[in-house]
């Protein structure tokens, strides 16, 4: 397995320290971060608003995304209006925020992430079937030219609704820091089968440091 393996009881309250740990060693006066979606992201967002609201000077913070699903922003199933509910709204105003508009493609994000240059801090999560992001087994992203960082794809097996835009495993390996976390004993398998270095997307992760925060059940199938 690529990184660091991080096994805690409290994977929300760990990713919200290590963004705040991330903020305040940052190279530059702004600070970089992309989001991610999914229930275990929501807890990581509503914990990181309750204890960074006043550790983390977030008028200095760019808010980015690392995937969506193309629908409206305000769909349930939009990772930028999950991101907006349990985070954006409850610590104010950020310097900026850039959400994946997929009826635009991904030129125009792939343009703004070149000239940020670097993510800061990208978060990640683990599905079932080894995708991060929205990097599905099997899908056309997974081959994208190494100086495509934001690719749309979809879910060639259907597993997974909503076309999408998502970024590369080039677009992650910018990243200073990237955070996985992987929460309960349904992501077991998938984690043990990324920890035996099986051909799986999330096996293929690269960033300048690479973190995966996991809980017990997650990791209760890692020998």
């Amino acid at each position: 397995m690529n990184g660091e393996l991080v096994v805690v009881d409290d994977v929300p309250g760990e990713f919200a320290e290590r963004v705040i740990e991330a903020f305040h060693t940052r190279p530059s006066d702004h600070f970089s971060l992309a989001l991610s979606g999914g229930a275990t992201a929501r807890r990581c967002y509503e914990r990181l608003a309750d204890v960074g609201g006043t550790q983390i000077d977030w008028w200095k913070v760019s808010v980015y995304w690392g995937d969506e699903r193309c629908v409206p922003l305000d769909h349930e199933d939009s990772n930028y209006r999950l991101g907006r509910e349990a985070l954006l709204e409850r610590v104010g105003a950020v310097d900026a925020n850039f959400p994946m508009r997929c009826e635009e493609g991904a030129d125009p994000y792939q343009l703004r992430l070149g000239e940020l240059g670097r993510f800061d801090l990208v978060h990640l999560g683990l599905g079932r079937d080894g995708h991060t992001a929205s990097l599905f087994p099997g899908s056309a992203a997974l081959d994208a030219d190494p100086g495509r960082l934001v690719a749309m794809n979809e879910d060639p097996l259907g597993n997974n609704p909503h076309p999408r835009m998502t970024l590369t495993f080039a677009g992650i390996a910018r990243a200073r820091t990237a955070v996985v976390t992987v929460v309960g004993e349904e992501k077991a398998e998938a984690l043990a089968a990324v920890a035996r270095g099986e051909d799986l997307p999330a096996t293929h992760l690269r960033a300048d440091r690479l973190v995966w925060l996991v809980d017990p059940a997650a990791a209760s199938l890692l020998p």
